[in-house]
């Protein structure tokens, strides 16, 4: 059984003018207003990095409510002036963003 522990995303800057939001486990209506903080925080700050990275390596499942948060932070990052891509997402969350169409709006990498 998957550990639902109510831990929030690490968030750390990476020394190139970006920060990075590590996102692990599983992102549903419990989880998601943590995703939400983090993100919202990330992206309003002043002075803040141009691009926010959010790292997928570590997240095992995905709900709407999980997408619904990263498409209300990438029109909060349009509003600030500010980038948002995704990483190493898994198959079944990129085959979420191909059924829901955000993976037209998502930059996706593997690095």
């Amino acid at each position: 059984m998957e550990d639902r522990e109510r831990t929030a995303p690490d968030v750390w800057e990476d020394g190139q003018a970006r920060c990075v939001v590590h996102v692990g486990g599983e992102m549903d209506a419990d989880r998601a207003p943590m995703l939400h903080q983090a993100l919202h925080t990330a992206l309003t700050q002043p002075d803040g990095p141009d691009e926010i990275v959010i790292d997928l390596a570590d997240l095992s499942f995905c709900d709407s409510s999980g997408i619904n948060v990263l498409v209300r932070a990438r029109h909060t990052a349009i509003g600030h002036g500010r980038r948002i891509s995704l990483r190493n997402p898994q198959p079944q969350f990129l085959r979420l963003l191909e059924m829901t169409g955000a993976d037209a709006v998502f930059p996706v990498t593997n690095t």
